[in-house]
């Protein structure tokens, strides 16, 4: 029996609603295994904001700097998006990002079979798509100095700085090296070097880094040409290297191989100890989605896949987190479908619907 400390931050939208199943999973978990998940819970995002003026208070930091691992909802929505507002939900989200260190955002692109028809790309197409994008986490343009408006010649202008240092783009290529050892043995680093000079840093030092790894092969792409490749030959991936801006792009495209933003789960993570765990947070890609946010139709299938890879990368549960993998597939396998992946007349469950539906096929 294993006992862990679990921050859950829901947010704002549907953030809440999924949330709500990944603590199901995690107490579904701790039953059947004998672990204990003790859970805290806080505001974020706009939620926060609303109630303290704030993306995110000092002490939820210090909290999640002290908890195994964060469950995170989403953030954002209609009432907070004035892009002249000083404080918006997504700094909540990037000052833990950069307090914590996490640099490295995982996120696992798989194409089940049951769903190839479910998608708008031809079957054949998505055979054997397995892909691994990991994005670099607190640095890019996101971070980068300046980031401001300005007056110039009495009109508006904007400046966002895309800095990278090589240290950050060397604890990426390393990661992705090591990561595609495990699996296909293909790194493709993605950047804009024919463009930017903080691409052709990155293609440098990810050369720099190749040699250490002479058993795994490596290309480079540009991010418009991988945009293309992604649709035409996505099998063809196995782990995708590249920068903040470029994989957050990038993997919104990707989810569509999956059929659906709902499907896609990611985990956050920093330097790891020598056993390859550490502190994480673990968020599907989906965002807020504040269209249908209180209508209880959200797919909770990609944050049932962000408890798995908690259960996997921040407690060392592997048998756990590949139990209730299987019971996500074993649910879409049986053909129990959400709105955002229902086609030609399929039945569409509602959140909890789905989640009970997954619980039930949980074995341990």
């Amino acid at each position: 029996m294993a006992e862990f400390d679990i921050l859950v931050l829901a947010g704002d939208g549907i953030g809440p609603e999924v949330t709500d199943e990944g603590v199901r999973a995690l107490d579904a978990i701790g039953e059947r295994f004998g672990h204990t998940f003790n859970r805290s819970e806080d505001l974020v995002g706009g939620a926060c904001i609303d109630a303290h003026g704030v993306a995110i208070q000092p002490h939820t930091i210090e909290a999640a700097r002290n908890a195994d691992a964060i469950l995170w909802g989403a953030v954002g929505g209609p009432k907070w998006s004035d892009p002249r507002a000083p404080v918006r939900p997504e700094q909540g989200l990037l000052a833990l990002r950069s307090e914590l260190g996490l640099w490295a955002n995982l996120r696992p692109v798989v194409v089940d079979p049951q769903l190839a028809d479910n998608t708008s790309l031809k079957p054949e197409v998505l055979e054997g798509v397995d892909i691994l994008v990991i994005r670099e986490l607190t640095s890019g343009v996101y971070f980068g100095q300046p980031q401001e408006r300005r007056t110039v010649n009495g009109g508006r202008a904007a400046v966002d700085t895309m800095y990278y240092h090589e240290e950050e783009v060397a604890r990426v290529a390393h990661l992705g090296f090591q990561l595609a050892r495990g699996r296909r043995g293909k790194v493709t680093s993605v950047d804009k070097a024919n463009v930017l000079e903080s691409s052709r840093l990155w293609r440098e030092v990810v050369e720099e880094v190749r040699p250490e790894y002479p058993d795994v092969e490596c290309e480079h792409i540009l991010v418009d040409a991988a945009a293309m490749h992604l649709i035409r030959r996505p099998s063809d991936f196995d782990v995708v290297i590249t920068t903040n801006l470029f994989g957050d792009i990038l993997t919104d495209e990707a989810s569509m191989l999956a059929g659906s933003l709902g499907m896609l789960p990611s985990a956050s993570l920093g330097e790891l100890r020598e056993d390859g765990l550490g502190f994480g947070m673990y968020e599907p890609i989906h965002g807020s989605a504040p269209d249908i946010a209180g209508q209880g139709i959200a797919n909770p299938v990609a944050m049932f896949l962000c408890t798995a890879m908690l259960l996997r990368h921040s407690c060392g549960l592997e048998a756990e987190a590949q139990a209730l993998e299987a019971a996500v597939a074993a649910a879409i396998g049986d053909g129990l479908r959400t709105a955002d992946i229902a086609v030609g007349g399929e039945q569409a469950l509602s959140t909890r619907e789905m989640a009970d539906a997954i619980l039930a096929r949980l074995e341990g």
